[in-house]
């Protein structure tokens, strides 16, 4: 998944530089995006913006995504209304499930908002390979244990709750003082000290992998023991 810097591209998006046709050309490449947010208050490190909103700098990143996914349907829908016009039904219908699409780019929804149940329809939607329509999942970083349930996170979960995508809550100082600890043994011992069955990074995994639609499957034998990433009812 593809690890989003939220400070670094809220900071430019701010700045109208945009996100970068490199940075957009990459992003278009992976299956989902962990879009990291800034779900604490702390005076020692600051805010580019100057204040803490994390679904404001959630909004200002799907702003350009969604900026992005427009300006590549708007050049399709271009040339899909000529061949629709001369009778092709490929290019219809193919312009009506783009014509939807900008519909709700247009009403400031992502892509991934959109219901499709006609088969031939998803795999139209599909080979547009939209930013906006890949699942996302959304990592609040608080510094405190508490602040998991704190307004903050609270109000990134209702957004992720709107656009259909997960959310996960890290302490990010703990998970630091986590990895620090090589030994097994010792981890364990700390994860039950701070009252925690895994790691944040472990939640994050399963996450990760209920929101791929992944099962980790084992194989077990004389030679080899072996977990295999699969796609789930496989």
């Amino acid at each position: 998944m593809e690890f989003v810097d939220i400070a670094g591209l809220v900071k430019g998006a701010s700045k109208g530089e945009g996100l970068g046709n490199q940075f957009l050309a990459n992003i278009r490449e992976v299956e989902a995006i962990a879009h990291v947010v800034r779900c604490f208050e702390d005076e020692n490190i600051p805010h580019v913006m100057g204040r803490i909103d994390p679904v404001g700098d959630i909004e200002t990143i799907n702003t350009e995504l969604m900026i992005a996914d427009l300006e590549s349907l708007e050049k399709r829908h271009l040339k899909m209304s000529k061949l629709a016009r001369s009778g092709d039904a490929e290019s219809k219908a193919q312009l009506a499930v783009v014509e939807q699409v900008l519909s709700a780019l247009n009403d400031g929804k992502p892509a991934r908002t959109i219901t499709l149940d006609r088969p031939d329809d998803i795999k139209i939607f599909k080979s547009l390979n939209l930013i906006t329509a890949k699942p996302v999942l959304y990592v609040c970083n608080v510094q405190e244990a508490e602040e998991a349930k704190g307004d903050y996170a609270i109000a990134v979960e209702k957004l992720a709750e709107g656009e259909g995508a997960e959310t996960v809550t890290l302490v990010g100082k703990l998970e630091n003082e986590i990895m620090e600890i090589s030994d097994p043994e010792e981890r364990s011992i700390f994860l039950e000290e701070m009252g925690l069955e895994e790691t944040g990074l472990d939640r994050m995994i399963h996450a990760g992998y209920h929101l791929l639609g992944l099962a980790t499957y084992f194989t077990v034998g004389e030679k080899e023991n072996r977990a295999w990433t699969i796609r789930q009812n496989t």
